[in-house]
């Protein structure tokens, strides 16, 4: 019998990732150790309100865009 991977590819930034994991967006910015208060995030092109992170499960093939912000004068 043939063992069927359960990895998912997904890419922040460009980058691509894999895991076998089930995380959601909020468990992959803390993975990251980003900043979650000073970030916007894109979600497959769409802006992802903050408190949908725990509720949105990364899938195959799935797309984040991560904008830090950076204050300064």
């Amino acid at each position: 019998m043939t063992k069927i991977s359960t990895a998912k590819t997904f890419f922040i930034n460009g980058q691509e990732y894999y895991t076998t994991n089930t995380i959601n967006l909020h468990d992959l910015l803390n993975y990251f150790d980003f900043n979650s208060s000073l970030l916007v995030l894109e979600y497959n092109n769409f802006i992802c309100n903050k408190k949908n992170w725990e509720k949105i499960m990364i899938s195959n093939n799935d797309k984040i865009e991560i904008v830090t912000i950076v204050g300064g004068g």
